[in-house]
């Protein structure tokens, strides 16, 4: 990570970049001269072209001969030139996009798929980037400077007013400038890199040893080598902890104030992913670990000490803050990151998220739930408790029935690519869609748990990685595969059946996670198993209603950590560490106190994705409620393949104008919230 020197060297080059002197007389004297060639009608697109130019003009783009010569051959100042140009920049930058993506696919290759050993020449390869310099490129050679001449970069604000009137092509063209809406140094996105790769390695390396926790009584509850990662491996344990009948209880609340010490950064520094100390959490005490219960035994000449951490997790996320910050005068239409990630990531306004995501927790259904997962757990409800996992419905069969099942019907990777016509007819496409579907998708064996890779021209073709084991399948790996193959199937429909290419994909993440899902949750129909009973449907219901309650409340705490930092840009890891304690209570106190009875805790900044994520938490529940919205809409039309297709060609317009075009609805919590009160109707009639 660069130091506060280089990063304040990079902040004042950011500050010492005004526009050439020359600027405004060249734009003023180009805007009478072009107007008078074409004509009055096109003195409005040229005024905002010449702005959006010369908010990226450098010095290193030219003198003011070179600026005006520029505008003079490439404003396309009658609608036939202004057609030859899109047309040509769309399928030209389609073939960039696709054998870029190529490129990148086949390099990484030996890395992801189950080829035999990975050797150091095959990391290098996965990890080279063909595009990484496309951007500067196109800046350098002018052909990004031609779009934002003839172009217009619109805001969030005027893509929500007046999206919903545009023509396609309109919102084409709102694409393509948008690509070149951001005119970053390589200085400062190398800057961001490294704050972002800091913060992963961190976050990647924070290890709790649990068989080295100790009680005031000196009992270890977990074993011995145990070693769960913070946030997720903590939370995961915290769930199947309700499982444990002896000590799952103690357990869970010895996980809390794990949790706690590491929000309040009291932890000590020597316990952090170390087996050669115990640590007993609610004393704070470290000592040396005994004999029995080390791995691989006890460093001899290990200082014992209970100093905590003391901020290094702040310091993390103050560094991706001020690197993250040096991109703001570079971005026009998002000037801060906040800005970026909801206005352009996610294009829902900030103002917006935070009013759905308080409609869920301010629901009168969250007390209801509540009150029912207290009574399955026969004791008052615990902080913990907002991780409650008891909702989760069972199979009628084991996972080693459904482990033989699957690997008998699929003991290749080619076996289930043969299958997905016949997959893809059982979730309601026709035959002939089915088809020509299953004609776009390449089955691989992958390394890892699987993956979808989509393919980024029509020339192509999607790749579905899942894990195959040499006996065959396995219900995870077919679980996976189901799941990608509804990536598979959204991405070829969104890019080989959109009108135009410049509008492939989807509004956001959020969104194809969601619609994999779709498919997902009927992987046992597909293997012709009986569907879920309404018992089954309505528990996961409520299973993901309470995740979603409890995930607003960490998207809050996120969204209010990067409103406070940019409230106070000078601010110190250890202020920083003060206000996320006192935003974690106060979201806690508004919204959790009067369910759990009890005020002032923190765990809801325990979340790792808010030190190393840069303000991504909110995708969470947002991908919750779309996917009931979508959920919903297909349960209605009784079609899953006709519906799934009508929704994945609608492209990447703004997330309303997508949901109003899938369910006749903006994105909302509706759904989720109206399914809730099902559920719960459906749990008390049984």
């Amino acid at each position: 990570m660069p130091n506060s020197l280089v990063l304040a060297e990079i902040q004042a080059s950011v500050s010492n970049n005004p526009p050439p002197s020359w600027m405004a007389d060249s734009t003023a004297k180009l805007e009478r001269e072009l107007t008078a060639k074409y004509g009055e009608p096109q003195r409005a697109r040229l005024q905002r072209g010449l702005k959006q130019v010369a908010e990226f003009w450098r010095t290193q783009d030219g003198d003011s001969a070179a600026f005006e010569e520029f505008v003079r051959s490439n404003f396309a100042g009658n609608p036939a030139t202004l057609d030859t140009m899109f047309n040509r920049y769309q399928r030209l930058l389609e073939q960039l996009d696709g054998h870029m993506h190529e490129i990148s696919r086949e390099f990484r290759q030996q890395q992801d798929l189950d080829l035999g050993p990975v050797l150091p020449f095959d990391e290098a390869f996965a990890g080279y980037d063909p595009s990484a310099h496309v951007l500067d490129d196109f800046f350098q050679n002018k052909l990004a400077f031609t779009v934002l001449l003839n172009f217009s970069l619109t805001t969030l604000d005027e893509r929500l007013q007046h999206g919903a009137h545009w023509s396609r092509r309109e919102w084409a063209e709102a694409r393509l400038a948008q690509r070149f809406s951001k005119r970053i140094p390589a200085e400062v996105n190398l800057a961001i890199a490294q704050a972002a790769a800091d913060a992963d390695q961190y976050i990647a390396a924070y290890n709790i040893w649990m068989g080295h926790l100790v009680d005031e009584k000196d009992q270890r509850l977990f074993p011995e080598k145990m070693r769960l990662l913070s946030h997720w491996n903590l939370r995961d344990e915290i769930k199947s902890d309700y499982a444990d009948t002896a000590n799952g209880l103690a357990k869970q609340r010895m996980i809390q104030q794990v949790m706690e010490r590491i929000v309040t950064q009291t932890i000590p520094k020597a316990i952090v992913d170390n087996p050669n100390v115990d640590w007993n959490p609610y004393s704070n005490e470290v000592k040396r670990a005994a004999s029995k219960a080390s791995d691989g035994g006890v460093a001899a000449d290990i200082q014992i000490t209970n100093a905590p951490e003391g901020g290094t997790r702040y310091a993390k996320l103050l560094k991706t803050y001020t690197a993250s910050k040096l991109a703001d005068p570079y971005s026009p239409t998002a000037p801060t990151l906040i800005a970026r990630r909801f206005d352009e990531d996610r294009e829902i306004p900030e103002a917006r998220v935070k009013a759905m995501l308080e409609q869920v927790l301010t629901s009168p259904l969250v007390p209801q739930v509540a009150a029912l997962i207290q009574t399955r757990l026969k004791r008052p409800l615990e902080p913990f408790d907002i991780w409650y996992s008891g909702f989760r419905p069972g199979s009628n069969y084991s996972e080693a029935e459904l482990d033989q099942i699957v690997a008998k019907k699929y003991p290749t990777a080619a076996a289930y690519q043969k299958d997905i016509p016949n997959l893809l007819t059982k979730l309601g496409f026709s035959p002939e869609r089915a088809r020509l579907v299953a004609e776009n998708i390449v089955v691989d064996p992958a390394r890892g748990s699987g993956h979808a890779m989509g393919a980024s021209m029509r020339s192509e073709k999607a790749h579905l990685r899942t894990r195959v084991e040499k006996t065959g399948m396995n219900y995870k790996g077919f679980n996976i595969a189901v799941h990608e193959m509804g990536h598979n199937v959204e991405q070829t429909f969104s890019l080989n059946e959109v009108d135009y290419t410049l509008l492939e994909g989807v509004p956001n993440t959020a969104f194809t996670e969601a619609l994999a899902f779709v498919f997902q949750a009927r992987d046992l129909e597909l293997l012709g198993l009986p569907a879920n009973d309404p018992r089954s449907d309505a528990m996961r219901t409520l299973n993901d209603f309470w995740a979603t309650y409890e995930i607003s409340g960490v998207a809050l705490v996120d969204m209010a950590v990067w409103q406070w930092m940019y409230d106070h840009p000078e601010a110190t890891p250890r202020q920083l560490n003060e206000a996320v304690v006192q935003i974690s209570k106060d979201v806690w106190n508004q919204y959790y106190a009067h369910v759990f009875h009890k005020k002032d805790v923190m765990l809801l900044g325990i979340y790792s994705h808010m030190i190393d994520s840069f303000l991504y938490l909110p995708d969470y529940p947002i991908g919750h409620m779309i996917a009931f919205q979508i959920e919903e809409q297909m349960r209605k039309a009784g079609n899953v393949g006709a519906e799934f297709e009508r929704m994945a060609t609608m492209g990447r317009v703004t997330p309303d104008l997508w949901m109003e075009h899938a369910s006749g609805k903006p994105v909302g919590p509706e759904a989720l919230l109206e399914a809730t009160q099902r559920a719960l109707a459906d749990i008390g009639k049984q």
